[in-house]
C-alpha cells in the first residue's frame, strides 16, 4: 500500500470570527445554510477573509478537489493500492475510501465537503463511510498507522529525480507521501516535524497537481501496472 496525504489543505468551514461578514451571510443565504456550515472559499469570501491572518493559505477547496480526482482516478487506485488522506488547515484528518466516486462538478463537491465537516462522515451514520473525519492529531495518526517512511514534497527540499523517489517508495512497506493542498505559504510545523525526508522533484516551483501527476506516473511505471 502506498499512501498519499494532501496536507495543510485549504478546506474548512467558515470560521466564527468572520461568520457575520456580509459576504459570508450572502453566500450562506444563497445556500440556505448557516454561515458556519458553509465551506470557506476565497473566490467568494475574499473581503471577509482579509481579516484572517493567514488568509492567503486558506479557502481553496478547489485545489483539494482537483488533487483528490487525480488520486481516485489513477491506475494505481484502480488496483486498490492507494491510501488517501487529507490533513486540513484546521487540523482535521479526513480518510477517503479508494472506492469513493467523487463528484466531478465543483459545486456538488463543495456540498459534499460541507456535509462531511458538519456531520463527520459521508454517508452519515454509515458503518463503511466513503469519507470520514478521524479523531486523531496528526502525530497520533502517523504513529497509529505505522508508516515506514514519510516523504514531504516541498520546493525547498533536497533535489531528487522523481524516478529515484518512486523506487524508494515502491520498496517501502507502508510509505506516506505528503503534498501541499494550499495556494501559497509555508508548511505547518506539524507537517514538517513528522517528515522523515523532504524532497523536491524539480529545480523550480511546481503546482501541486503537476507534482502529483508526475509521482503517480513514475510509481505506476515502477510497479509495472500499466
Amino acid at each position: 500500500m502506498i499512501n498519499f496525504m494532501i496536507v495543510d489543505a485549504g478546506i474548512e468551514l467558515v470560521p466564527t470570527k468572520i461568520a457575520r461578514h456580509p459576504a459570508i451571510i450572502k453566500s450562506a443565504r444563497r445556500k440556505r445554510k448557516k454561515p458556519e456550515e458553509v465551506l470557506l472559499d476565497i473566490s467568494l469570501h475574499y473581503p471577509a477573509m482579509k481579516k484572517l491572518g493567514d488568509f492567503e493559505k486558506r479557502g481553496r477547496p478547489d485545489i483539494v478537489h482537483f488533487l483528490l480526482l487525480l488520486l481516485l482516478d489513477s491506475v494505481i487506485n484502480k488496483h486498490r493500492r492507494l491510501g488517501i488522506y487529507v490533513y486540513t488547515i484546521g487540523k482535521k484528518i479526513i480518510r477517503i475510501s479508494p472506492e469513493t466516486r467523487l463528484p466531478r462538478n465543483y459545486n456538488r463537491f463543495v456540498g459534499l465537503m460541507e456535509q462531511l465537516l458538519v456531520q463527520g462522515c459521508v454517508p452519515p451514520d454509515s458503518n463503511k463511510p466513503l469519507l470520514e473525519i478521524l479523531d486523531f492529531s496528526l502525530y497520533d495518526f502517523v504513529k497509529k498507522r505505522g508508516f515506514s517512511k514519510i516523504y514531504l514534497l516541498d520546493e525547498k527540499g533536497e533535489q531528487i529525480l522523481a524516478s529515484n523517489l518512486s523506487k524508494r517508495v515502491v520498496y517501502d512497506k507502508n510509505p506516506l507521501i505528503m503534498v501541499g493542498g494550499f495556494q501559497r505559504g509555508e508548511f505547518s510545523s506539524e507537517v514538517r516535524n513528522i517528515a522523515d525526508y523532504t524532497y523536491s522533484i524539480y529545480k523550480e516551483p511546481l503546482q501541486a497537481w503537476c507534482v502529483l501527476c508526475k509521482l503517480l506516473t513514475v510509481i505506476e511505471e515502477e510497479l509495472g501496472i500499466w
